[in-house]
């Protein structure tokens, strides 16, 4: 296809772009479609230096597939894995159908298979090392009509910008010239589409690239013609001087006068111009061959080029020498007939349907009495003469079970000619196919339908939306056995009384239904009057359920009988042979369906309750904070997951609150998440601050294995200072609403998630004013297919404003129903909203203490005042020896400075800090010893005691319960 571009010589001069699209677009509109895409390759390829070419177009209405319509000096051993391609895959036309343009490739790699079959050849052959391909598409007035391909030579490389523009010029010159017939060749035009299995050697090369171009200088007598078009029609083009004398000189003599009469008369006339003749070929034979012209002006306005196509058609002349022979012995019946409508030629085949031709020939058309019986057909014959275009219709033969096809072809000049096609296999097949693809289409769809139904309730819709409207059906009845009896587990089309009738009846009850169970077979009953004949003690049954018709249907799974439905009918109803054996496997389907559904309501149903275990059963109530949690499992179809949250009360009034989340759904994750809930409640109570409790808990998550992840937000409220610290394992930020409804997320970036964590890990502080709400949730709540995170948590901010004056457990059911609502995604949540309170002033008394053992002594004295203040005299000799005690130790093991602090909440809580880091420990005495006894005297005085430790040292705590008869007042700040 390539062209010498530096050879101006008049011998080898090529064609410039400029001169191959005059040449393009003076050719005249009559070519068909095949002759328009081997002119349009064959100057695409010659502009680009190219080896050869491809058109693929696009089959809309099969499937998404590039169909390979016509080559151009390509092997077939290349073609063969591009004949069909898929217009989604990663191939250079498929690239440019799809997003339009021009595209190179510098190598040429096997296409993705269209039509699901692997690739004819595992690597392309045929095509030099190195050699790319350029694609173009061919744009169409509602989407690209598929793509022009050009392989260009190692040598060439990447197109340039002119060449790429020209590339797509001559691609959309094609486009626009291509007249495709959807109505023939889903959507493909059957003139384009190439035989099979074409014939070898130079009769293919004829077919795909048997075109040449041409271009006469009317003024000099130049040709520039090329080696191409020489070569097909038999001329050598080096004993040819490109001179339009030579050329006429081997044109036959008997066709040379009227040729050059109709050359001028077009030229004059300034119109296109076509026509056959016989022309000499180097070997002194002649062959015929088909030309057509075209006119291009020059400045002046007048004739200075003829352009045009020459291709040869010698063997197409002797084919048409046996067209008379085929038609009259073809097996369909074929007929033709003038302008006027009267018959001129009847075959054979057509003889046998209409009768002979001595009484058919010279008679119209319309009085061949069954012609004229055809509804419409005049109509039809009629307009497709008018409008140029061939028609058709299929009827049913008088007198006769037998189909044929009527396609009516306008014949050029006036006429018409009618095939009769028989029809009556394919009509045949058409109804079978038709029917197994009806009957595949509701086995898929059932299938489908059940493979998403996770409940019984879900299988029965499943099976109503499928088969009811499949058969015309008007009711469905699922029954589950159990030992011989048969409870109703879905009823569609009946009322609720019809359920009383037949909810628990016996299976040994003489029944169709109990028939069929008992013989594994079903039961088809086609009106009441059958049912009654065969059932008459049972037939009140049939009255009570307003039906006519039935199909009973037993279910079985592995040989097990787990219940039966029954499709029944609003009127009369015989089924054929074909639906009862429908019916009959679409019961082993529904069966396999209710029996999937109820082993996935048993386990679903148990690992809920685990995971429910697992969860907190009621939240603590704590003078700290007032919290409400919900946990909302994912859809029916998802296992359960590892959301959990967590309340947990530390010292000193302090608040532990937590949310994790296992990534992944099951047992194995709910098992994971118990055991973190569990390590998060011992950690807490060792007082250990967020950041180095998460980081133990990454320790622990490490060790289940690198596949497994969990996030998870720790934090800590005081009812002191007002202050809540917390630390994030690649979990959401907790939202933050302060009095007077404005959410804040504190901003920070989270660490990684457990299991893949560093420490140390980041610890974020924030102030709380008194009655501020804090919300702690899961990523299944606030992202969703529907939104993303950022959506989500917009949402959650607007709710918590509107509800902040809300009591938790009402704003969690307000946040739930409107972020969720009924929908469950494939993600569970957990949202835990917690309103804080502070600790009124009064209510706390601290003093620093000397580091000297006086101290002791003016904490006691610190201790009566306060107590005498608060009214808790009956507290005052438990306290004073309890921080004794415990300042002693400080004196006597620790470093200072001392403190003491006195908080009084539920309980009386005292506090000794020190500047230690040592923690005590109860010692067990021997009997002399005058030690060791101090803590243990601290654990029979106390309710609870315990250490924490601090970033400057430790506080020893120890709990007292406050008399009943002294409750302590709620201030807040």
């Amino acid at each position: 296809m390539g062209a010498n571009r530096d050879d101006d010589s008049p011998r080898g001069r090529a064609l410039s772009p400029g001169e191959r699209l005059h040449v393009l677009r003076a050719q005249e509109e009559e070519q068909n479609d095949r002759e328009v895409l081997l002119a349009a390759l064959y100057h695409a390829g010659g502009e680009l230096d190219g080896l050869g070419g491809m058109v693929h177009l696009y089959g809309a209405r099969t499937i998404r597939v590039l169909r390979l319509v016509t080559t151009c000096g390509l092997p077939q051993v290349f073609t063969n894995p591009w004949r069909d391609i898929s217009a989604d895959g990663s191939a250079a036309p498929a690239t440019v159908f799809r997003e339009g343009g021009c595209v190179w490739r510098s190598t040429v790699e096997p296409p993705e298979p269209g039509f699901g079959h692997e690739s004819a050849v595992s690597r392309l052959t045929g095509v030099p090392e190195g050699t790319g391909i350029a694609a173009a598409a061919l744009p169409g007035p509602e989407g690209p009509l598929g793509a022009l391909s050009v392989l260009t030579s190692p040598s060439a490389g990447q197109p340039d910008e002119a060449q790429r523009a020209f590339f797509e010029e001559v691609a959309g010159w094609a486009a626009r010239r291509l007249r495709l017939f959807p109505d023939e060749a889903e959507g493909v035009s059957p003139t384009l589409l190439e035989p099979p299995d074409p014939a070898p050697g130079r009769a293919r090369a004829l077919r795909t690239a048997g075109v040449g171009t041409w271009d006469w200088d009317l003024r000099t007598g130049d040709l520039a013609v090329d080696d191409m078009l020489l070569q097909e029609v038999g001329i050598d083009p080096e004993g040819f001087d490109r001179h339009i004398g030579t050329w006429v000189d081997r044109i036959h003599p008997d066709d040379l006068p009227w040729m050059m009469s109709m050359t001028d008369r077009a030229i004059r006339s300034r119109t296109p111009l076509e026509y056959e003749f016989r022309l000499r070929r180097s070997d002194g034979t002649y062959g015929w061959v088909r030309a057509r012209r075209g006119v291009v002006l020059g400045e002046d306005g007048e004739p200075a080029r003829l352009v045009g196509t020459v291709w040869d058609t010698t063997q197409t002349h002797a084919a048409t020498e046996s067209v008379g022979r085929a038609l009259r012995h073809m097996s369909d019946g074929f007929l033709s007939v003038n302008d006027n409508w009267r018959i001129e030629f009847v075959n054979v085949t057509a003889e046998k349907l209409l009768g002979s031709a001595p009484g058919l020939i010279g008679r119209t058309l319309w009085e061949v009495p069954v012609i004229g019986s055809v509804p419409g057909l005049e109509e039809r014959a009629r307009r497709a003469t008018a409008e140029g275009k061939p028609g058709g219709l299929d009827v049913r033969w008088p007198d006769s079970d037998r189909w044929y096809h009527l396609r009516l072809v306008p014949v050029p000049g006036g006429g018409l000619t009618l095939y009769i096609i028989d029809i009556t296999e394919r009509r045949r097949r058409e109804a079978e196919q038709r029917s197994a693809a009806e009957r595949a289409r509701l086995i898929g769809r059932l299938t489908h339908h059940l493979a998403e139904a996770v409940t019984v309730a879900n299988v029965v819709d499943a099976v109503a939306d499928s088969v009811l409207p499949a058969f015309g059906a008007t009711g469905l009845a699922v029954f589950s056995l159990d030992k011989d009896r048969l409870d109703v587990v879905g009823l569609v089309g009946y009322d609720h009384a019809f359920r009383d009738h037949v909810h628990g009846l016996s299976a040994a009850v003489t029944t169709p239904l109990g028939q069929a169970l008992r013989t594994r077979t079903p039961q088809f009953i086609e009106s009441t009057d059958a049912y009654t004949a065969r059932y008459p003690e049972t037939a009140e049954l049939a009255a009570a359920s307003g039906k006519q018709a039935w199909a009973f249907l037993p279910l079985t799974v592995s040989g097990r009988d787990i219940g039966a439905a029954v499709v029944s009918f609003g009127r009369p109803r015989r089924l054929a042979d074909d639906e009862r054996a429908l019916l009959t496997a679409l019961s082993g389907l529904i069966a396999q369906g209710l029996e999937r559904a109820g082993l996935f309501d048993e386990a679903t149903t148990r690992a809920r309750e685990l995971q429910r275990a697992l969860l907190p059963q009621e939240l603590p109530s704590l003078p700290a904070v007032t919290a409400a949690a919900r946990y909302l499992p994912a859809g029916a179809a998802t296992e359960v997951g590892g959301d959990w949250y967590d309340v947990i009360p530390l010292s000193s009034d302090r608040v532990a609150l937590v949310v994790g989340d296992v990534m992944g759904h099951g047992m194995a994750e709910a098992a994971i998440m118990g055991r973190l809930r569990t390590a998060v409640r011992t950690l807490a109570d060792l007082e250990l601050p967020p950041d180095e409790l998460l980081a133990r808990l990454n320790d622990i998550v490490t060790e289940l294995g690198g596949d497994r992840f969990a996030t998870c937000m720790y934090g800590i409220y005081d009812p002191v200072s007002g202050g809540f610290s917390y630390a994030s394992a690649g979990h959401p930020s907790p939202a933050v609403v302060r009095p007077g409804g404005t959410t804040t997320f504190p901003t920070h970036i989270p660490d990684p998630p457990l299991g893949v964590a560093a420490p140390p890990l980041a610890t974020v502080e924030t102030h709380l004013p008194d009655g501020s709400l804090l919300a702690l949730y899961t990523d299944g709540l606030v992202s969703s297919f529907h939104h993303d995170l950022g959506h989500g948590r917009h949402r959650l901010a607007r709710l918590l404003d509107q509800g902040s004056t809300d009591d938790p457990d009402a704003l969690c059911d307000t946040v739930t129903r409107e972020l969720l609502g009924d929908r469950r995604g494939n993600d569970d949540a957990a949202l835990l909203i917690a309103r804080t309170h502070r600790l009124a002033p009064e209510n706390v008394a601290s003093w620093p203490l000397p580091d000297d053992p006086v101290a002791a002594r003016e904490a006691r004295r610190h201790i009566r005042e306060q107590l005498a203040a608060w009214e808790l005299e009956e507290l005052e000799m438990t306290t004073e020896l309890i921080v004794s005690e415990l300042v002693g130790n400080v004196i006597r093991h620790a470093t200072g400075p001392i403190g003491l602090r006195l908080l009084r909440s539920r309980t009386l809580i005292c506090e000794v800090s020190d500047g230690s880091l040592t923690t005590p420990h109860i010692r067990h005495p021997a009997l002399m010893d005058e030690g060791g006894r101090g803590l243990r005297l601290v654990t029979t005085m106390a309710q609870r005691w315990g250490t924490r430790h601090t970033a400057h040292g430790k506080h020893i705590w120890a709990e007292q319960p406050i008399p009943t008869a002294n409750p302590p007042p709620h201030g807040t700040r």
